[in-house]
């Protein structure tokens, strides 16, 4: 007899197995065996891959979304708000691998039949951030840019490491590494800005 399972075990096995393999690498027989019990019981609990899928992103992904918007909406104007958002990103990301894993399966065209994903999390995240640091960014600067270099240099780094100065690599997860990514990031972002001191003021009236 099959093994009673709850949705969330579901959701919490699927996240890990979408994560290690993609959309397109998982069944329903093998997050199945993974917890023990038959795809008839996975599908009457949480539904078709495609339904688990979709769970698993929506939980994983509205994660990213709560932190950016914490992040934003506590956030200093100006240059201060990219450096808050930079450093929120990064630690999200370090702290929650299994979100990136799933982001950088689509980005190797995992799931592809299932399109919408981008637009319903990745495009409100990017919008939110741009507004939030507009003001600073200069007009030859496209701020989805911007920030999509941010993205793109925390998924690459997390996923690759970096070499080691002789021989060899190192973890990104490497505290003394993060610290100099951190810094690296930083400086990075804020070449891209409009220097503080020629910032005009913000009109709060």
């Amino acid at each position: 007899m099959a093994s009673a399972v709850t949705h969330q075990q579901v959701i919490d096995i699927a996240t890990r197995l979408f994560g290690e393999l993609g959309y397109d690498g998982v069944s329903l027989n093998l997050i199945a065996d993974a917890l023990g019990t038959s795809s008839t019981t996975i599908n009457e609990v949480a539904g078709d891959k495609r339904a688990v899928y979709l769970e698993v992103t929506r939980q994983a992904f509205e994660s990213e979304h709560r932190m950016m918007e914490a992040v934003v909406s506590r956030a200093e104007p100006g240059q201060r708000a990219l450096h808050q958002i930079v450093d929120a990103y990064l630690d999200f990301h370090l702290t929650h691998p299994q979100v990136r894993a799933l982001w950088a399966h689509r980005w190797v065209a995992d799931a592809a039949d299932i399109s919408e994903l981008e637009d319903r999390y990745a495009r409100p995240l990017l919008t939110m951030a741009a507004r939030k640091i507009r003001d600073v960014v200069p007009p030859d600067v496209n701020a989805y840019y911007l920030l999509g270099t941010m993205v793109w240099c925390v998924h690459g780094y997390l996923g690759s490491g970096v070499l080691e100065r002789s021989k060899g690599m190192r973890s990104p997860d490497d505290p003394e590494v993060v610290a100099s990514f951190r810094e690296h990031l930083h400086v990075l972002m804020e070449r891209l800005l409009i220097p503080q001191e020629l910032v005009p003021p913000r009109d709060w009236g």
